[in-house]
C-alpha cells in the first residue's frame, strides 16, 4: 500500500476520533467557529470527508479527464473565494442537511465507510482513477487522496476550535501532505517570498500568508 492511502487512513481515523467525541454531540445544534455552518453541520462535513471516498469508488468515472492535484485546486471554484459563492454555500447547505441525522446517525456512517476503506485501499492501485461524483474531471487515487487529507486535517481544527476541545495530533505523514498542498496554495496566490518570510523571517513576513 502507498503511503498517501498509509496517510489517508491515518487521517480517516483521527478526523473519526474527533467527530464522536462527546463535546461534538453536546454543541451539536450550535453555531461554529465558520460562518454559516453549526457545529453538527461542520462535523457532517467532516465526516464526508471519508464517506465521500467510498461514493467515490462506487462512481464510474468513464469519459472523464483525469487532472493532477495542483489541476484540481487551480479549477476549484472554492479557492479564495467569499464565503457566500455559490459552491461554498452548497457545501454548507449538504453539511446541514447530512447533519439533521443527529451526531450518532453521522458517526455511524464514517465509522461503516472506514472500515470498508480499510479492508479495499490497500487492494487499490494508486494509478486507479477515481473522484468526487459531482466533479466535471476525475483523478489518481492518491492525488484524491491527498484532498480528502488536506480536508480533514483543516476541518478537524475548526471542529476541535468550535467544540472548546483540543486540535487532534495527526500522523506527520498525513500532515505533511495537508501541509504541502497548503504551502504550493499560498505561494501560488502570495508568490514564493512571501511564503519563505511567512515561515522564515518574522521580521518581513507578510500579515496574511492563507492558501485557502
Amino acid at each position: 500500500m502507498t503511503d498517501l492511502r498509509h496517510r489517508y487512513l491515518a487521517a480517516a481515523r483521527t478526523g473519526l476520533g474527533l467527530l464522536q467525541d462527546g463535546a461534538v454531540a453536546d454543541h451539536w445544534a450550535e453555531p461554529s467557529a465558520l460562518e454559516g455552518f453549526t457545529v453538527g453541520g461542520l462535523a457532517a462535513h467532516l465526516a464526508q470527508q471519508i464517506t465521500s471516498v467510498t461514493a467515490a469508488l462506487d462512481t464510474d468515472h468513464a469519459g472523464k479527464d483525469v487532472i493532477g492535484l495542483h489541476d484540481h485546486y487551480g479549477r476549484a471554484a472554492w479557492v479564495g473565494a467569499d464565503i457566500d459563492n455559490d459552491y461554498n454555500t452548497a457545501i454548507r447547505d449538504g453539511g446541514e442537511r447530512a447533519a439533521a441525522t443527529g451526531h450518532a446517525g453521522v458517526a455511524a456512517d464514517a465509522r461503516t465507510a472506514l472500515a470498508r476503506l480499510e479492508t479495499e485501499l490497500p487492494g487499490l492501485d494508486p494509478a486507479h482513477v477515481t473522484g468526487n461524483p459531482r466533479w466535471p474531471y476525475a483523478m489518481r487515487l492518491d492525488d484524491f487522496l491527498a484532498t480528502r487529507v488536506l480536508e480533514l486535517v483543516v476541518h478537524a481544527d475548526d471542529l476541535a476550535y468550535s467544540t472548546g476541545v483540543d486540535t487532534p495530533g495527526f500522523d506527520q505523514g498525513a500532515f505533511a501532505t495537508a501541509t504541502g498542498i497548503l504551502a504550493h496554495l499560498a505561494a501560488a496566490r502570495h508568490g514564493q517570498p512571501a511564503l519563505i518570510r511567512a515561515l522564515a523571517r518574522a521580521e518581513r513576513a507578510p500579515k496574511a500568508i492563507s492558501g485557502l
